[in-house]
């Protein structure tokens, strides 16, 4: 994208579709702090382009992404030893207790898998290798991971003393039930695509030479007949009623959705194309609508 740069991901946009690829193969594609800035700079960037339909993250070289960088050793989950909350304004009090509401206490994996969860445009793994650590819950807010056979999966916190992050507790249970989000998170097992397909975390499994290429048929059939704002609104809506606390939530927001959609230029379209027996070409576009609906999902309503 013309004027964007950066350190550890490339973004590609062609046909439509935007394909971010975590490019750190030397280290496995391993997750850093410059890594979720880009990350969600790039997430910021193709909601902002209405050209983009949908989104595809996949990693470079062997590794979709080997879990956190593991340069500090010891040190690497240790924030405040390493530094992280050291400055003046950190959250670490002169009497050493810690503000816990601070900025600096924030999971950096948490914040891209919520920026990931923003996304205005469909987001689809194709997953070419090993997903440990925050390269397994990072694919958790994408809508759809399809998995090479090569591919290998772990949430593996704690074996490494730590606990699941990236909102992966909130995440995980959801796609593939509490027992198996238990499972493999006690186990911290590295188990395989076979596996991944059979609890639920991927949608299919591809030879390494057509991942990329299933990948990108599926964000086509997903997007290319389409009206790009009803997907917009129809992702923030079924996602976000997946912790709703009763159906009445869910009305609020389908009432306010159709009402405002309906008196609007694609589905005029939309219908007459069907009745004309002709492909519909919608024109309403996601950065001229979403912030009309972007308040809609905290504002109150009957009840």
């Amino acid at each position: 994208m013309p004027g964007l740069s950066f350190e550890t991901i490339r973004l590609e946009i062609a046909g439509g579709i935007a394909t971010i690829t975590l490019d750190r193969p030397a280290r496995m594609n391993a997750f850093t702090g410059q890594m979720m800035a880009d990350l969600i700079a790039a997430f910021d960037a193709t909601d902002a382009d209405d050209a983009v339909r949908a989104v595809i993250v996949t990693g470079a070289g062997k590794a979709f992404c080997a879990g956190a960088d593991l340069a500090e050793g010891a040190a690497t989950f240790d924030y405040a030893q390493n530094g992280v909350g050291h400055s003046g304004d950190g959250p670490v009090q002169a009497d050493g207790s810690v503000d816990w509401r601070h900025e600096a206490v924030r999971d950096t994996g948490g914040r891209v898998t919520l920026r990931m969860f923003d996304s205005l445009k469909p987001v689809i793994g194709a997953i070419n290798g090993a997903a440990v650590g925050i390269g397994a819950t990072m694919l958790l807010p994408m809508d759809f991971r399809l998995a090479s056979e090569s591919a290998r999966f772990g949430f593996v916190f704690a074996r490494r003393g730590i606990v699941p992050e990236a909102a992966s507790s909130w995440f995980l249970p959801r796609l593939v039930g509490i027992g198996q989000a238990l499972e493999w998170c006690y186990s911290g097992k590295v188990f395989g695509a076979d596996e991944a397909l059979k609890g639920g975390l991927v949608r299919s499994v591809h030879a390494a030479d057509d991942l990329l290429s299933a990948a990108r048929a599926l964000a086509l059939e997903l997007t290319s007949d389409s009206a790009p704002v009803s997907v917009a609104l129809t992702r923030r809506m079924l996602w976000g009623m997946l912790g709703a606390a009763h159906p009445m939530d869910a009305h609020r927001i389908d009432s306010r959705a159709v009402w405002l959609r309906g008196g609007g230029a694609d589905a005029k379209e939309g219908v007459m194309s069907f009745l004309e027996k002709r492909d519909a070409v919608f024109t309403d576009r996601v950065s001229d609508e979403w912030p009309r609906v972007d308040g809609w999902f905290d504002a109150p309503g009957w009840r």
